[in-house]
C-alpha cells in the first residue's frame, strides 16, 4: 500500500528544546547525594493515610475526604470521595465529573457521556481502574463515563499534572477510579438503592436498581456488585439545512425542515466481584483478583419527516408550494460494552515494595440500524414561518389549496430499507510491574508494561428498494407528546412491528437473505498494536516542599489491515507505523504556610490516533476521481505543558484555589481532505501524477490550550452557629482559548477552537446538612463548543452554550433496624427545562435543536 504521507514537519524546535531541558533536569536531580542515601523507612501505603469520619453528613464529610487526599497529593489533582457509609454522590461518573473544576461534559439527548477535561477533546483523556488503564469502547480510545457504575466507586482522582508512573501518558488529564476494598467494611456489609420515576415528557418511567456486598475477616475479604438504571425517553428533535444562496459565504436561506420524535428506552448495566487475601506476615502483603462489566444500551424509537423545498430566507414566514417530503421510520439498537479483569499482588523484597499486575480488558461498541424510508415526489403546499428556529412551524396543505393535509398516510413514490450495522471490538492484554523503594527523604518508582492490544471491526450499508409491507399500516392515531410545535400532526408508528414485519417478508421472498447485512470492505477495521513502556521517577522531600521528577518512554509499534475498493472489488492492503515518545515531567509542591500550598508543574503527553482514523481500508472512486479511507501514518498528537496553582485551605472541609495552565499541541488530528498523487494509491486507476483529493484523517499545527480555573468549597459548620451551621456551598469558574490550524481546509486552511473547548465553563451548588437532612442544589454551564470541521471554513458545527439545574434531597431515619441506616431520598434533573442545540458558524443558523424535559427520580437506600 501506498504511504499517506500528509502529517508534514510540524515538531517546533523550542518545544523539543523544552522537552529536553526536561529530561536533563529531571536525571540531574535523580542522581543528586539525597537520592543515594539509603534509608530505613518501612514502605506501608495504608500508614501514609489518614482515616477521615465524619458521621451524618454525607456531603460534607466527601468534601472533607477529597480536600485531604488532594492536599497530600505531589500533582495537580482534583478529587470526589464517597461518604462515611460508602456512596458516591452521583448516580453515574459523568455526573459526578461535572463538579470538578474545568470538567465539562457532552451528553446525547440530555444525558452526560463523555468527558470533556478542561474543556478539552474526549481523546485528551485516559481512564484507569485502580491504576490499570483500559480501553475505551469509542473508537478504541475515547472512554464512555454514562455507564461506569458509582457503587463500586470509592474515590475518583482526576489528574491534571500528570507524573510519570500514571498509564497512558495523556495531554489534559488522567481519571483513575479507585474501587471499594473488601476491607473497607468489617465483616458483613451491604449497600442498597432501589429508585423510580418519571419524565416529564410522554410520562416515562426511569427505574434504578443498585447492590454491593462485602464480607471480610482479619485475612479474607469478597465483595460483588450489581447494577441496573434503565430510562425510557422521549425526545423532541428538529434539525435543519441552511445554504448559501448568493456564493457570498453566509449561510441565508433554509432548504428543509427535519421533524423528529425519538423513543424506545436506555439502560445501564454492571456487575462484578473482588476478592483480597491479606496474610498475617511475612513478605507478601495482598493478593487480589478483580471483574468488573459496564454496558450502555440503547433502544431507539426514530419517527422522522424531511420537507425539502426551494431555499426560503431565514427568519421568514410565508407560503411555500412544491414541498417532497421523506419518512424515516427506525427500531434501532445501539450498545457499548467494557469488560476488565486483573490480578495481582503487592510484596516486600528486602526493602523494595513489587507489585505485578496482569490485566485483559475487552469493549465492544455495536451499532443496529434497520431504517425504513419512504418518498413522497408529489409536492404539497405549506404555510410556514420560521422566525424563530427553536420552534420551527410548517403547516402541510394539499398543492396549490388550503386543505389539510395528512403527511403520515401519504403514498410513498419510492420505499427502501437502509439496512445499517456496525461493530468495533477490542481486546488487551496488559502486564505490568512497578517497584518502589525509599532512599532516605527520597522515594524512588520505576515500573514497566507491556500491552497486546487488538481491534477487529466494520460497517455495512445494504439498501433494499421497494417494500414488502405498506408503511401507512403501521401509522397509529397518536400524536407525538411533543414539546416543541406539532403543525405537521406527526404520529407514532408501530416501528417494531414494522421492522419484523419487513424482514420477516423478505426472508419468506428469498430465505437467503440476511437481516444482518454483509460489512463494506472499505471500512474494515483490522488493528495490532504493541505498546512497551516504562517510567523511573523519584520523590524528593526537603523542608516544607517536595519535588516530584522523572520520565516516561512509550514504544508504539502498530499494524492494520483492510481492503481497498475500486469499483466494487477489493484488494487486501496493510500499513504499519512505529514511534517511540520520551515524556519527561517536573512537578514542585511547596507549603507556604500550614494551609497555603503552591503547586508548580511541567509535563509531556501524547494522544494517539483512533483506530478508525488510522485503518488501511480505502475506497478509490474512478468516476468522481477521488478517494477516501483511513490514514495509517498519523502521528500521534504530542504536548508539552505548564501548571500553577495556588491552594488555602482555610478549613478542614474547605478551599479556594486558582490555577493557570497551558499546553502546546502538535499534530492535532482533524477529519479533512488532501491533495495526493493518485498513482501512488491506484496506478491502475490515476495516471503518474495525477493530483486527486483523498478525504481522511490528518495531522494539523500549532495546536494550543491556556485556561484558569478557580475552585471554592465552603462549608459553614465551624464558622455558623446552629442551625445555619449545616449549610455549604460549592463553585469553580474555568476560562479558556484554544486554537489549532488546519492546512488542508479551505483555499489556505483555517484556524479554529480545538474541538469540545468551550470558553467558559461554571459550576456552582449549595447545600444544606442537618437533622438527618442533606439537600443539595446544583447548576452546571457551558459555552458554545466546537463540535466539528467541515470542508470549508464556514461549515464547522457548533454545540450551543448548554446548562443544567438539578437538585437532590435525601432524610436518614433516625433509627436502625438490625444495624442498617435507611436513606430515602429524591433527585429532579433539569429543573430549568434546557434544550441542546447546534449550530452551524454562528448561533444564528441552528441545525439541530432537541429537548428532553425534566426527570424525576424517588427512592430509598438501605446501607448495612
Amino acid at each position: 500500500m501506498a504511504r499517506l504521507s500528509l502529517t508534514g514537519e510540524l515538531k517546533d524546535m523550542s518545544q523539543s528544546s523544552i522537552k529536553a531541558a526536561l529530561l536533563v533536569g529531571a536525571a540531574s536531580i535523580a542522581v543528586s547525594p539525597a537520592f543515594a542515601e539509603a534509608g530505613d523507612a518501612q514502605i506501608d501505603a495504608e500508614a501514609r493515610q489518614e482515616v477521615i469520619l465524619v458521621t451524618a453528613s454525607p456531603i460534607r464529610d466527601s468534601q472533607q475526604a477529597a480536600i485531604e487526599a488532594k492536599r497530600n497529593a505531589d500533582n495537580v489533582v482534583d478529587i470526589i470521595a464517597a461518604d462515611t457509609i460508602g456512596r458516591f454522590p452521583d448516580q453515574t461518573l459523568a455526573a459526578a465529573l461535572t463538579r470538578v473544576p474545568g470538567l465539562a461534559v457532552e451528553g446525547d439527548q440530555g444525558e452526560a457521556r463523555f468527558v470533556n477535561f478542561r474543556g478539552g477533546r474526549f481523546r485528551y483523556t485516559t481512564i484507569s481502574f485502580d491504576g490499570i488503564d483500559v480501553l475505551g469502547a469509542e473508537n478504541g480510545r475515547i472512554p464512555r463515563f454514562d455507564s461506569i457504575p458509582a457503587v463500586i466507586t470509592s474515590s475518583v482522582e482526576a489528574n491534571k499534572a500528570v507524573t510519570p508512573d500514571l498509564p497512558g501518558a495523556p495531554i489534559l488529564g488522567h481519571i483513575n477510579i479507585n474501587t471499594f476494598s473488601p476491607f473497607e467494611t468489617e465483616g458483613f456489609g451491604l449497600s442498597a438503592t432501589v429508585g423510580a420515576g418519571t419524565r416529564d415528557l410522554n410520562d416515562a418511567e426511569t427505574q434504578r436498581y443498585a447492590l454491593r456486598a462485602s464480607w471480610s475477616n482479619d485475612r479474607f475479604g469478597v465483595l460483588a456488585f450489581g447494577t441496573l438504571d434503565k430510562r425510557d425517553r422521549n425526545v423532541d428533535n428538529r434539525e435543519f439545512a441552511p445554504v448559501d444562496t448568493t456564493g457570498n459565504g453566509t449561510l441565508d436561506s433554509l432548504e428543509s425542515l427535519d421533524y423528529r420524535q425519538y423513543g424506545g428506552y436506555r439502560e445501564n448495566n454492571s456487575y462484578g466481584a473482588k476478592a483480597e487475601y491479606r496474610p498475617a506476615e511475612g513478605p507478601l502483603d495482598r493478593l487480589f483478583a478483580s471483574s468488573i462489566y459496564y454496558g450502555f444500551a440503547d433502544e431507539e424509537e426514530r419517527n422522522q419527516l424531511v420537507f425539502d423545498f426551494d431555499p426560503v430566507p431565514l427568519k421568514s414566514a410565508g407560503r411555500i408550494d412544491g414541498i417532497s417530503v421523506t419518512r424515516l421510520l427506525e427500531q434501532g439498537r445501539y450498545e457499548t460494552s467494557t469488560f476488565t479483569n486483573t490480578i495481582g499482588a503487592d510484596f516486600e523484597v528486602g526493602e523494595w515494595l513489587v507489585e505485578p499486575r496482569l490485566n485483559y480488558t475487552e469493549t465492544e461498541n455495536y451499532m443496529r440500524l434497520p431504517l425504513v424510508q419512504t418518498m413522497n415526489f408529489t409536492p404539497i403546499s405549506a404555510n410556514y414561518d420560521i422566525r424563530d428556529l427553536d420552534d420551527p412551524v410548517l403547516t402541510p396543505f394539499a398543492l396549490g389549496t388550503s386543505t389539510p393535509v395528512d403527511v403520515n398516510t401519504l403514498s410513498p413514490n419510492l420505499s427502501l430499507l437502509i439496512n445499517i450495522f456496525n461493530k468495533l471490538e477490542t481486546d488487551s492484554t496488559k502486564g505490568i510491574i512497578d517497584v518502589e523503594r525509599d532512599f532516605g527523604n527520597t522515594k524512588f518508582e520505576a515500573g514497566l508494561s507491556y500491552d497486546q492490544r487488538e481491534a477487529t471491526g466494520n460497517n455495512a450499508q445494504v439498501v433494499t428498494v421497494g417494500l414488502p409491507v405498506n408503511v401507512n399500516d403501521y401509522a397509529t392515531d397518536t400524536l407525538w407528546d411533543a414539546e416543541f410545535t406539532n403543525t405537521i400532526g406527526g404520529v407514532y408508528y408501530r416501528n417494531e412491528a414494522l421492522r419484523d414485519s419487513t424482514f420477516n417478508a423478505l426472508l419468506a421472498a428469498d430465505p437467503t437473505y440476511s437481516p444482518i447485512p454483509e460489512f463494506t470492505p472499505e471500512d474494515a477495521i483490522g488493528i495490532e498494536e504493541d505498546i512497551l513502556a516504562g517510567y523511573a521517577m523519584g520523590t524528593t522531600e526537603f523542608g516544607r516542599a517536595n519535588l516530584v521528577y522523572g520520565v516516561r518512554v512509550e514504544r508504539t509499534d502498530f499494524s492494520t489491515s483492510g481492503n481497498q475498493v475500486i469499483d466494487g472489488v477489493a484488494t487486501d492492503i496493510d500499513a504499519s507505523n512505529d514511534y517511540t515518545n520520551v515524556l519527561p515531567s517536573l512537578h514542585l509542591n511547596v507549603d507556604l504556610a500550614e494551609d497555603w500550598k503552591l503547586r508548580l508543574s511541567a509535563t509531556t503527553g501524547i494522544s494517539r490516533p483512533t483506530y478508525t482514523e488510522a485503518r488501511a481500508s480505502q475506497s478509490v472512486d474512478p468516476t468522481n476521481r477521488t478517494i477516501s479511507g483511513g490514514n495509517p501514518d498519523l502521528e500521534a498528537e504530542e504536548s508539552l505543558g505548564f501548571d500553577a496553582s495556588l491552594e488555602w485551605y482555610f478549613d478542614t472541609a474547605s478551599i479556594l484555589s486558582a490555577g493557570v495552565f497551558h499546553r502546546r499541541i502538535d499534530n492535532v488530528i482533524y477529519p479533512g481532505g488532501a491533495t495526493v498523487d493518485g498513482s501512488d494509491f491506484a496506478p491502475g486507476v490515476f495516471a503518474a501524477g495525477e493530483q486527486v483529493p483523498y478525504n481522511t484523517f490528518l495531522n494539523g499545527e500549532d495546536g494550543r490550550l491556556t485556561g484558569v480555573e478557580f475552585n471554592l468549597i465552603y462549608s459553614a459548620a465551624d464558622f455558623l452557629p446552629g442551625p445555619f451551621d449545616g449549610f455549604g456551598a460549592s463553585g469553580n469558574l474555568t476560562i479558556l482559548d484554544s486554537e489549532f490550524f488546519a492546512p488542508e481546509i479551505g483555499a489556505n486552511g483555517i484556524n479554529a477552537p480545538i474541538p469540545g473547548t468551550s470558553d467558559l465553563i461554571y459550576n456552582a451548588s449549595v447545600f444544606y446538612e442537618k437533622y438527618g437532612v442533606s439537600a443539595r442544589l446544583s447548576y452546571q454551564w457551558r459555552d458554545a463548543w466546537l463540535s466539528t470541521t467541515e470542508s470549508g471554513p464556514n461549515l464547522n458545527q457548533y454545540w450551543d452554550e448548554t446548562e443544567r439545574l438539578d437538585a437532590k434531597i435525601q432524610y436518614t431515619l433516625p433509627f436502625e433496624y438490625g444495624g442498617a441506616r435507611t436513606v430515602i431520598f429524591a433527585e429532579a434533573n433539569n429543573l430549568t427545562d434546557a434544550r441542546d442545540r447546534r449550530y452551524i458558524e454562528t448561533d444564528a443558523t441552528p441545525d439541530q435543536v432537541e429537548a428532553f424535559g425534566r426527570a424525576y427520580m424517588f427512592g430509598v437506600s438501605v446501607d448495612f
